[in-house]
């Protein structure tokens, strides 16, 4: 089972519903561990050596950061952002199945966006690939 962190502007709502549906899940945020307010860069570098994914709804100074220590050949353990507006049932669904489907070693070095069934349209015609 993957472990997880959220960032402090995640849906508290998502976090809530995760533990609601998968009791065992291993999920914190970061507030919890100190990283109040911490710069994206100190966030990312926490969540590496702790060994977990980190879920946001930063996609633009978050992404930025992660980019940047996957550059730089640091450690970045994988980065899931989700929309504001994908409705939380779906995210929930969707971070069950990274969580209880995938490996660590699977979002080493990522940033991957959800809806996960967004991926699967073909970007250019919009239909499905």
């Amino acid at each position: 089972m993957i472990r997880l962190a959220a960032d402090e502007d995640l849906d508290n709502h998502i976090v809530r519903g995760l533990r609601h549906r998968l009791p065992s899940i291993d999920f914190v945020r970061v507030q919890h561990v100190g990283l109040l307010s911490a710069p994206d860069q100190e966030v990312l570098a926490w969540a590496a050596e702790a060994g977990r994914g980190l879920a946001t709804h930063d996609a633009s100074t978050m992404t930025a950061a992660a980019y940047s220590r996957i550059e730089s050949r640091m450690p970045m353990p994988g980065v899931i952002v989700v929309p504001q507006w994908a409705p939380i049932g779906r995210v929930v669904e969707d971070l069950l199945m990274v969580v209880e489907c995938g490996a660590t070693s699977d979002w080493e070095d990522q940033v991957r966006f959800l809806p996960l069934w967004l991926g699967l349209l073909d970007p250019l015609h919009r239909r499905w690939m």
